[in-house]
């Protein structure tokens, strides 16, 4: 990446871990000039007197440093431990074979913890607590493989499956973007089209990575963006969010999730005139999902967005600036709330990037947050200032 990257935006700051060095982490915490810092990309003339929060993006810094220097051992012990927990499960169930990662049998490591995949028949379309069961069960069984999934969505969820996608991060010339859409049923009876985003894989440390870091850049109309997942979803180099991304004839066409996932579900709610669309994920999923629908709101795609019936989240870490946060609500949640972010006792993932970030990062909209106890407590983000818990009750 250079800074002719983000020649689209007017403000931006963007940490470099891959090249910074002992003299670039001295330099961060005694000089505010961190313009000409190269382990921060931002304008040159940028500088931060706050010595709390250059010492904030110093401790970031150490902590990326310090992930990816783990990136090798994490995912040979990760292959390695999923690998021998799937042969043992082969075993306990008679089947003596080697795993095989592509195969419908193979499980990740979330799905080998919790091996739920059936959905809860007790709750009819027609109930409130529908979609919310539906999402959370496509979001957890979007961390594992192509076959794993088509065969949950077909066989046991009786659905249609549509694509699995795996798409490409311009910055980081990497697939960091994984998602699957299916329909509730086939053909133009179907009355619903769900987007799953994957979240952070357990042993993927450039995904951690991604998690932790705050960088940002400010977006046109929409405001300060978390830049990770900007990417991930499909940002373009030196253009940032157009509405559209040109096919180069002679080239191999790259599959950006925003565009290529946005073009399949308006064909598809073209084709099913009653369906309704649901966007959902965990973790760096649930980023991705809300971003999705954020940017179909900034590039006006009003036939989609007002065939949007929610956006479900688990675990979303923040994703962007108050700005932001007011562009989204403005759009997801009027002329009702179609944005619930749901949350978990002490689950760090909603607190990254975490206090400090330098755009100020928050969270906005419905959080239905559930302790231990799965006591629910319903919180309004208060853009300026601190939670404001507005009611409490027990869970059903």
């Amino acid at each position: 990446m250079s800074k002719l990257d983000y020649c689209f935006s007017n403000d931006y700051m963007v940490l470099r871990p891959d090249r910074t060095s002992p003299f670039d982490l001295l330099h961060l915490l005694f000089s505010p000039k961190v313009g000409r810092n190269k382990a921060v990309d931002c304008f040159t003339s940028t500088e931060i007197r706050s010595f709390p929060r250059r010492l904030a993006l110093f401790l970031n810094l150490l902590l990326q440093i310090l992930v990816l220097s783990l990136a090798g051992p994490m995912s040979a012990i990760g292959a390695a431990v999923e690998f021998a927990l799937n042969l043992v499960d082969n075993v306990l169930h008679g089947k003596m074979e080697y795993p095989d990662r592509s195969s419908a049998s193979y499980r990740s490591l979330t799905g080998l913890i919790d091996g739920r995949v059936d959905l809860d028949r007790s709750l009819a379309p027609g109930d409130s607590r529908h979609h919310a069961a539906l999402c959370v069960m496509a979001s957890k069984v979007a961390y594992e493989n192509e076959a794993f999934i088509r065969d949950v969505v077909t066989s046991r969820w009786q659905m249609e499956f549509i694509k699995f996608y795996n798409c490409w991060n311009e910055f980081e010339n990497a697939y960091t973007a994984q998602a699957f859409v299916f329909c509730d049923r086939a053909g133009p009876d179907a009355e619903l089209v769900v987007v799953a985003f994957r979240g952070t894989p357990a042993f993927d440390a450039a995904r951690w990575r991604a998690d932790l870091d705050p960088s940002w850049y400010k977006v046109p109309r929409l405001g300060r963006a978390h830049a990770a997942y900007t990417h991930a979803l499909g940002a373009q180099r030196n253009m940032g969010w157009p509405k559209w991304v040109e096919h180069v004839k002679g080239k191999p066409q790259k599959v950006y999730a925003y565009y290529t996932i946005r073009d399949a579900v308006k064909g598809l709610l073209e084709a099913s005139p009653k369906a309704r669309l649901l966007v959902t994920g965990h973790g760096s999923g649930g980023a991705l999902a809300v971003l999705f629908a954020t940017v179909m709101a900034y590039h006006r795609e009003k036939a989609v967005m007002d065939r949007l019936a929610g956006v479900y989240t688990f675990g979303q870490p923040q994703v962007g600036d108050a700005m932001l946060a007011m562009f989204a609500e403005r759009n997801l949640d009027r002329p009702k709330k179609r944005h619930f972010r749901f949350t978990y006792a002490g689950d760090p993932l909603p607190r990254l990037p975490g206090v400090g970030s330098p755009a100020h990062f928050l969270h906005f909209g419905l959080c239905l947050h559930f302790d231990v106890s799965y006591h629910l407590k319903v919180i309004i983000e208060l853009h300026f200032s601190k939670l404001t818990a507005l009611t409490s009750k027990k869970k059903n």
